[in-house]
């Protein structure tokens, strides 16, 4: 191994943890085009950096990637809001992996918080040392305990990429509860799969190239949104965030997708949840 080539980082991940090597994969892809939709430098290093079989075992799919980097947009531009807003906030990246957000849209001031399962932050570190404003915790997302490592002298953003999928519905509404409970006047942003795509993951036949992805027992329709008010009182508004822009086919197909029922209905979803404030709540 030559000076220039240093020794690749090996990614023993299992099950849940490994779908960040997935989502990364795909975001990398993306980035990798000239006529990108999404700019991730940062991907596409890890990417060459970590030692995997990422085309072997995903497969290729340039309609996956884009369909990836909508998602992560949906994101970057919902935090990029709150940092406009609140320059000095905290965002909290629950169930991260090995987004690369930080890199994509940090202004320099915000504290971000990831908080995931230990053999995730271990890989993190290894890669993504974290700066200065930056913290990882080696936790459960789902055991609230991490809420008391956040400073709430200042505004706070929770995101929830490519997490709630995975877990129980009771889990995903104690989870929500508790963190408008925590964390008064945030904003809690999440994403979704369709009942159709959660049922076939709980059957085992959603594969790209070798790969199986693991069950995903909850799942929301797009039309659904309103009922995660019943996760809490404190839930005060319940709000679409909807990609935009895309390329080819996507592109064209994406405006009748997000307005034409039933497409509009069964299409994975970002949403952003607002808490009330503290002395809003009931």
């Amino acid at each position: 191994m030559t000076d220039d080539q240093p020794t690749k980082v090996k990614a023993d991940l299992a099950d849940v943890p490994r779908t960040a090597l997935w989502t990364l994969y795909q975001r990398a892809v993306e980035a990798r085009r000239p006529d990108r939709i999404l700019h991730d430098p940062k991907a596409v290093e890890l990417v060459d950096r970590i030692d995997y079989p990422f085309a072997e075992r995903f497969g290729t799919s340039a309609v996956q990637a884009q369909l990836q980097a909508l998602r992560a947009s949906c994101f970057d531009r919902e935090v990029l809001d709150f940092l406009a807003r609140e320059p000095r906030g905290t965002v909290v990246c629950l169930g991260e992996g090995l987004e690369t957000q930080y890199w994509r849209v940090d202004n320099g001031r915000a504290h971000w918080l990831t908080v995931d399962l230990p053999e995730a932050v271990e890989l993190r570190e290894r890669l993504l040392p974290p700066g200065p404003r930056q913290r990882y915790l080696a936790a459960d997302a789902t055991d609230l305990r991490w809420a008391e490592e956040v400073d709430r002298s200042r505004e706070v953003l929770i995101t929830a990429q490519g997490l709630l999928m995975y877990l129980r519905p009771p889990q995903v509404k104690a989870l929500i509860a508790g963190c408008a409970e925590a964390f008064p006047g945030a904003t809690f942003l999440l994403d979704a799969v369709p009942r159709w795509f959660g049922a076939l993951s709980v059957r085992g036949r959603l594969r790209t190239g070798s790969y199986q992805a693991p069950p995903m027992p909850w799942a929301m329709d797009a039309d659904e949104r309103a009922k995660l008010r019943t996760a809490s009182a404190a839930v005060a508004v319940v709000r679409d965030v909807r990609p935009a822009g895309g390329r080819g086919a996507v592109g064209a197909l994406l405006p009748f997708v997000l307005r034409v029922p039933p497409l509009s209905a069964y299409r994975p979803s970002v949403t952003a949840l607002e808490f009330a404030g503290r002395a809003a709540q009931p």
